[in-house]
């Protein structure tokens, strides 16, 4: 209902409406008030979005494995009927791997993304005052159970449904017109039950988009802020407000996300792409960091103790590097396409800018004061 009528413009083939407009524009404004109050208003909502994404989830994965059958799994792979997807006004796109190993490859063009929310717990350690030698073990705890969650999900809803089927749109023979889980359980129990179902599980699926939206919000503030200290960036990016509010960093949050809604759910695919490449290399950058630290500063304080030591940094440092040269490759499986391509160079571009605009403040610095304003009010607080 909410794209019903002829739509204001288009954005790569997909129409923008005036309703979804409105909502992510007020979405995006109730965030910001949001983290405004503070990490931990942020953190009590972030809470209640966690217990209701995880509780539908659950929910609708039992309901699946009650009402399904295994022969829905079968083939596990298939490379012999191509799945074709797409917008029928627009042309219809094929897309097939010629082996399991290429599509797995395929995946994890865009599964960084998904997994990367690791990345908010350190972020958001300073004004939460947490124990900073925890700080590891919840992130890897974190990687760990997401990709429980991710798989039992999939285990779950695969069982309910057969996956080919589930794939194709109602134009090439499915009876899906949209291919989500919350459609699935309503066409599986019909009735009452599977319109309480549908609900409980797009609610679900609405919670899980408020807590990505919440958790990088704050956390993209607190990095630009980090990295202002560090004079990486613009020095207006470590202003706080007498709260200890990031207020510049949420502007731009906010402005980053006025953005969205009016570009559509068109370029979603290719941003998510290009998302996980910048943290693919991130990752990649942070591991060559640790492995070279160990070596140029061997008696540096170090809170938490990676296992593996140095041989963990260049084994993730490799591994990093070679998932992101295969993102750029056009024939491998795991190419991102020119358009991800594009945003991704553009993005960095964006970032030179900034690091080029700060440079005036990094002149004349020694490397002491360089880390002092990184980890600026460390040492206070190591003492209180």
């Amino acid at each position: 209902g909410l794209t019903d009528g002829e739509p204001l413009y288009y954005v790569a083939g997909t129409g923008i409406h005036l309703t979804t407009i409105i909502i992510g524009v007020i979405c995006s404004f109730l965030l910001f008030a949001l983290n405004m109050r503070g990490l931990a208003a942020a953190a009590g909502v972030q809470k209640i979005l966690c217990f209701i994404l995880v509780g539908s989830a659950v929910v609708g994965a039992v309901a699946s494995l009650l009402h399904g059958s295994p022969e829905h799994w079968q083939p596990l792979y298939d490379t012999s009927n191509p799945m074709i997807y797409g917008d029928p006004s627009q042309g219809y796109v094929e897309a097939t791997n010629s082996s399991m190993f290429g599509g797995i490859l395929a995946i994890m063009s865009s599964a960084p993304f998904f997994l990367a929310g690791f990345e908010t717990i350190p972020q958001g350690v300073e004004e939460a005052g947490g124990d900073i030698k925890s700080v590891g073990k919840t992130v890897v705890l974190s990687v760990t159970l997401a990709c429980v969650f991710y798989a039992f999900l999939l285990f779950s809803f695969g069982f309910a449904w057969d996956w080919q089927e589930f794939a194709q749109p109602t134009a090439v023979g499915g009876i899906m017109t949209n291919p989500a889980a919350a459609t699935m359980l309503r066409l599986s129990y019909g009735g009452a039950a599977g319109e309480f179902f549908y609900w409980l599980i797009t609610i679900g699926a609405i919670a899980g988009l408020f807590t990505t939206w919440n958790g990088f919000f704050m956390s993209s503030a607190m990095l630009l802020m980090g990295m202002s200290r560090g004079l990486l960036m613009p020095k207006i990016f470590a202003k706080q407000n007498k709260n200890g509010i990031p207020v510049p960093g949420l502007i731009v949050c906010l402005g980053l996300s006025l953005i969205g809604p009016f570009l559509g759910a068109g370029l979603i695919g290719d941003i998510t792409s290009f998302s996980g490449a910048a943290f693919v290399l991130s990752w990649g950058l942070t591991s060559y960091s640790l492995a070279f630290l160990r070596k140029k500063e061997p008696n540096l304080e170090r809170p938490y103790k990676v296992p593996g030591g140095a041989a963990m940094g260049w084994f993730a440092g490799i591994v990093s590097t070679v998932v992101f040269i295969l993102l750029f490759i056009p024939a491998s499986p795991m190419y991102m396409k020119s358009t991800a391509c594009i945003m991704f160079v553009g993005w960095m571009i964006i970032g030179l800018i900034l690091y080029l605009a700060a440079s005036g403040q990094r002149r004349g610095k020694s490397q002491t004061e360089l880390k002092e304003g990184v980890f600026h009010g460390m040492e206070e607080r190591k003492q209180a």
